[in-house]
């Protein structure tokens, strides 16, 4: 089944928000099919019934009287998107996110699997937590059908706080999607032992780079940039130096990571490296920081407060084309949501992170796809293809006899984004309050 997935249906849409389409069978008609599985970027037909892509052809002559038929002119159909690692606000802080607002804003943003990190509290660390949060997927889905599914990482320690190792062999046991904290592990023994501990469970290991004792209360990357506009300064090497020494660690005890958020020029030319090297390594990059630059902080806005910070802008290039090049595997949203008075201080005291489910899809596009940077597979590879690889599953992909696992997208609409036009719960992004182009129309899980 499938269902809208903004609160402003386009025009001749036959469905409301948060409901099933009438029927079971719809026929997209002369839409642009891009599947970076099968290599395919062209204007198709395709017929879905009851959850199942039954054929996709140019044109389709012969389907059911009863089939909802959709335009597919200037529309863009492709696999539902896949992201990473996310932050959802339930438990412990549902004023910023509920769980249910969490599925829809990835919904509304084309995501069919969203993973989340176990910083809630209480945190994942246990596999009673991870039975609770998908008991609620479970019950929310029962009501509303077409959520995305999904994928809680299970902490790698007692409450993610970087201290004592959790179960690991318990929480393996559990439909966890892997291992992650979401915070940066500042003991390397311990980084040692739980690569040790972790490499015969055979599941997705995420770590990020970030040494804190170097990155002291610096709230932007060192620069140009943070002299001018009066920062106190992160230096590179607080994530380069991490890096570093994780990726020896990873030689030396053969372990697989995923490593995330990386931000700098210096750290997409170390992961180059280590790979030609052979190290088991994969690699994501999240995605206000191919968007933004040290260079914008001059609007002061605390919604650009990120962590890590956002780049110079030689770093942002290095990270546009590490995605280009295949260096970085995946985009990841990390979706981040805070309230308004957690938002409403100084750039340095504002808590870091920003939404970005509902919007990610359509400003890379707009930035990347539109203007020629990127091949459109490029994009669809580093949300949705490799996301799914990253975690062992088998990847959306659109061919006949497939699960109708989808997304409709506009890339020529626009729309305004305001709290009423957001799933999210929280607001903190800096489109807020301005028009936007591309939107999805339609998602199915």
């Amino acid at each position: 089944m499938t269902t809208e997935a903004d609160q402003h249906p386009t025009s001749g849409s036959p469905t409301t928000p948060g409901q099933p389409p009438q029927g079971q069978i719809q026929l997209i008609q002369q839409v642009r099919v891009l599947d970076a599985v099968t290599q395919m970027d062209q204007v198709n037909d395709v017929l879905v019934q009851n959850g199942k892509i039954q054929a996709i052809a140019n044109p389709i002559t012969d389907w059911p009287a009863e089939a909802e038929v959709i335009s597919g002119q200037d529309k863009v159909l492709m696999p539902g998107l896949v992201d990473l690692y996310s932050h959802s606000g339930e438990p412990g802080y549902e004023d910023r996110e509920t769980l249910a607002s969490l599925l829809r804003a990835g919904r509304a943003g084309g995501f069919t699997r969203l993973g989340v990190l176990p910083t809630t509290e209480p945190a994942v660390d246990n596999p009673a937590m991870v039975e609770k949060l998908l008991s609620q997927r479970q019950a929310l889905a029962a009501a509303e059908p077409n959520l995305p599914h999904l994928y809680p990482w299970g902490a790698l320690t007692q409450a993610a706080q970087g201290q004592q190792m959790t179960e690991l062999a318990e929480l393996a046991q559990t439909p966890i999607v892997g291992f992650a904290d979401g915070r940066s592990l500042q003991n390397p023994l311990l980084t040692q032992r739980l690569l040790e501990y972790l490499k015969p469970l055979n599941r997705p290991v995420a770590l990020w780079p970030c040494d804190t004792t170097l990155r002291g209360n610096g709230v932007v990357r060192s620069g140009p940039f943070a002299l001018i506009y009066g920062f106190v300064d992160d230096p590179a090497l607080s994530e380069t130096a991490a890096l570093a020494a994780l990726l020896e660690t990873i030689a030396a005890v053969g372990t697989p990571v995923h490593l995330m958020r990386l931000s700098t020029a210096r750290g997409v030319e170390l992961v180059r490296r280590a790979k030609a090297e052979g190290l088991p390594i994969t690699a994501s990059v999240s995605w206000m920081h191919l968007i933004f630059s040290s260079r914008n902080l001059g609007s002061y806005d605390p919604n650009l407060r990120l962590a890590p910070p956002l780049g110079n802008p030689e770093d942002q290039e290095a990270l546009i084309a590490g995605v280009k090049d295949g260096t970085l595997d995946a985009i990841a949203i990390d979706h981040r949501p805070h309230t308004y008075e957690d938002k409403t201080v100084g750039f340095p005291a504002a808590p870091p992170g920003a939404i970005g489910l509902d919007l990610a899809w359509g400003v890379l596009w707009d930035a990347f796809v539109s203007t020629g940077l990127w091949e459109p597979l490029t994009l669809v590879q580093a949300l949705s293809t490799n996301p799914a690889r990253l975690w062992v599953q088998t990847p959306p992909t659109l061919q006949p006899q497939q699960p109708a696992e989808m997304v409709l997208f506009a890339p020529a609409q626009s729309w305004a984004v305001t709290p009423q036009t957001l799933e999210s719960l929280s607001h903190n992004t800096p489109w807020l309050g301005q028009t936007l182009k591309g939107r999805v129309i339609r998602t199915w899980a």
